[in-house]
């Protein structure tokens, strides 16, 4: 009976504990509760702010195929859309086979197909974290941890791969056959990119240096940029281009396209510009993206009304393909740096990037460097002048890490990129015939005309 008794007084203490454990218990439910929630919301805004930005971005391809096919004759349009639609088919191609591993894990896991085989890959990058069970993966790319979907990521990160093989187009159009053009785009997408973005994005050692590139002025644009001049270089200018000592002007065919592309790249860029804050799942990190969509779109408005002002001052006449590649121009200038500036300072910055961009035109007719779109002005020197000057605004930039980064990109793109068109060149060539870059790569090569009405049947 005894012991009975002091079993039931035990069990009604032990109760009695429990019970008064309870509301601690609960508050620290609550607790858990209301963190998971607060994660929860976090890792769905900014997975949300990785698809938004994704999508605004993916639709610059759009605004660079408009771009170009203003800016080219009317016997290349064809050639220049279906350039851009395979570009961009082939970026995310190689991009989910090798980039997305090279940039974040470096060029030593380069190649891995066993991975590439599973389900999930590349969602959890492969060399990074050693994940090659597809369920793991897929578990870790919705784990709260991230703080976002990495499938998102991997998409932001793929059109902006896709971006940078858009620059080179425009620049060696008119004069460059197809396939070549397709296979230097994979290795541009597979390797170059992916390399140079893994030395900032990938934490790399420009990284560790405090080198800062916001949403890639040197890591995207110049990349983009130094690609191009060496195609450039190597490939030669069209024909008539140069004659005799003199520049012969070779106009765009169609003003209103060029327009409408360079008003859906500036709409695009706030995807590019504004994603790269990366998260959106605070207040603070919401109102520092709506400061870089002001700032990003003040550039590109300084950039256009530089380019303006100096062409009626320089020319006596308003260039309007100027006004449309000043605010391109304005635009990757800011993209090193678009959240720090005041909004004064960033209309500043988008204005000198315009007018660099004007004085280079002529600085590449005189070296005879056929850049048929305006690429290498706006992109590569824009996007140079962007780097460097982050540290008037960021106190945590240096401008001897900025010009580390600048050189070390300008460096490696112009020696694999010159070393890739110079083996184009020599085994499958690079340029159509005279006879077909005479008539038109549209009929030559794509077998349909932009402007069936214009060509002589």
């Amino acid at each position: 009976m005894r012991g009975q008794l002091t079993g039931r007084i035990g069990l009604i203490l032990g109760t009695g504990g429990a019970l008064a454990a309870l509301p601690a218990v609960a508050l620290a439910q609550d607790a858990t509760a209301v963190i998971d929630a607060a994660n929860s919301t976090a890792y769905i805004f900014n997975t949300l702010l990785f698809l938004i930005g994704g999508f605004l971005v993916m639709w610059m391809a759009a605004g660079f195929a408009m771009l170009e096919a203003g800016f080219v004759r009317t016997k290349n349009v064809s050639m220049q859309c279906l350039k851009n639609i395979m570009l961009y088919a082939l970026a995310g191609l190689m991009f989910w086979a090798f980039g997305y591993d090279v940039l974040y894990a470096g060029a030593s896991d380069f190649i891995n197909f066993a991975s590439m085989l599973e389900p999930g890959y590349p969602m959890e990058p492969v060399g990074l974290v050693g994940a090659t069970d597809a369920a793991t993966a897929a578990l870790q790319g919705a784990s709260l941890d991230t703080g976002y979907s990495v499938a998102s990521d991997w998409f932001f990160q793929m059109v902006f791969c896709a971006t940078t093989a858009s620059i080179v187009s425009g620049t060696v159009a008119e004069r460059i056959k197809f396939w070549p053009f397709f296979i230097f785009v994979a290795v541009l997408t597979a390797f170059i990119y992916p390399v140079v973005a893994s030395w900032e994005w990938g934490a790399g050692f420009l990284d560790d240096r405090g080198f800062s590139d916001f949403a890639g002025s040197t890591l995207v644009h110049s990349t983009g940029g130094w690609a191009a001049l060496m195609g450039a270089i190597i490939i030669g200018p069209r024909l008539g281009k140069y004659v005799g000592g003199k520049v012969i002007p070779i106009p765009a065919s169609n003003i209103p396209l060029a327009t409408l592309g360079m008003f859906i790249l500036w709409l695009g860029w706030f995807g590019f510009n504004g994603a790269s804050q990366l998260a959106a799942g605070t207040i603070g990190d919401v109102a520092d993206v709506s400061r870089i969509f002001v700032n990003t779109n003040m550039a590109a408005a300084g950039g256009v009304i530089a380019a303006i002002v100096y062409t009626q001052l320089r020319y006596g006449k308003i260039d309007v393909t100027l006004a449309i590649n000043g605010a391109l121009a304005g635009l990757v200038a800011i993209t090193a740096e678009p959240l720090a500036p005041s909004v004064g300072l960033s209309v500043i910055i988008g204005a000198i990037g315009s007018i660099l961009a004007c004085l280079t035109v002529p600085l590449l007719d005189k070296l005879k460097i056929d850049d048929v779109v305006g690429a290498i002005p706006v992109h590569l020197v824009a996007g140079i002048f962007g780097t460097l000057i982050v540290p008037l605004s960021n106190d945590g930039a240096t401008y001897g890490v900025q010009a580390l980064g600048v050189v070390s990109t300008g460096v490696f793109v112009s020696a694999v990129s010159a070393l890739i068109w110079f083996i184009l060149k020599l085994t499958i060539g690079l340029r159509p015939s005279e006879e077909d870059e005479i008539i038109g790569l549209d009929q030559a090569e794509v077998g349909v005309s932009a402007y069936p009405e214009f060509v002589a049947t």
